[in-house]
């Protein structure tokens, strides 16, 4: 098991916090808000892809009692039969998220960097230079393209630096080997269906490792 210490655990609470006040730095100013939204987030089909994230989501799951545990299980495990038919008659699944119970995240706390960023106009620029802008949550583009103050789309929640941050904390809890692990790209529903990440000492059977991965 890849064992995510206290440090780690505070490293990313504070790396988090940097993102909340970054994406607010730009909701506040041009006025978005979740209140009163007809759409709803945690039913987006997210890939999440850090075993630092999927640790970090497991470190709030075990502070549950055991019977809510086995409950959010047995709904990831729904959810990912679901998914798993949809994807196959190539439909983009838009489930409810196992986690979101009576409209809320029962892991508000401990939720990943994708759920954390999504909605504001933000821009990241990759190692080689490539730069990627995105326009934000459909009620963001229309707060943007309905305001008559030019400088509203302006705003922009820059990911570059809290990207990095992100890898290097993968490198230090993958203690430099993520790039001989399996890629991980998995639903939220699949990190609580697997359990806490869990690799061999010996990776010569990769293919054992990677069944379960999507």
């Amino acid at each position: 098991m890849l064992e995510l210490n206290s440090d780690l655990a505070a490293q990313i609470e504070a790396l988090y916090r940097d993102m909340e006040e970054s994406y607010d730095s730009v909701a506040t100013p041009i006025g978005l808000t979740c209140e009163g939204c007809p759409d709803n987030c945690c039913d987006s089909y997210f890939l999440h892809h850090t075993y630092i994230e999927w640790a970090y989501l497991w470190y709030g799951i075990s502070k549950l009692e055991p019977a809510h545990i086995q409950l959010l299980k047995e709904r990831s495990a729904e959810y990912e039969q679901q998914a798993c038919e949809l994807l196959k008659k190539g439909v983009r699944p838009q489930l409810m998220c196992p986690l979101n119970e009576n409209g809320r995240c029962t892991l508000y706390h401990y939720r990943l960097m994708v759920c954390r960023t999504h909605g504001v106009p933000a821009s990241l620029t990759r190692p080689d230079g490539h730069r990627f802008n995105f326009p934000g949550c459909f009620r963001a583009q229309a707060i943007i393209e309905q305001s008559d103050d030019d400088k509203v789309g302006e705003y922009s929640m820059e990911r570059t630096e809290l990207m990095k941050r992100l890898v290097l904390l993968e490198q230090t809890f993958t203690s430099g080997s993520r790039h001989v692990l399996p890629k991980v790209k998995m639903t939220i529903a699949s990190m609580v269906v697997a359990g806490p990440p869990m690799v061999k000492t010996c990776l010569s059977n990769s293919d054992a490792l990677d069944s379960n991965f999507r």
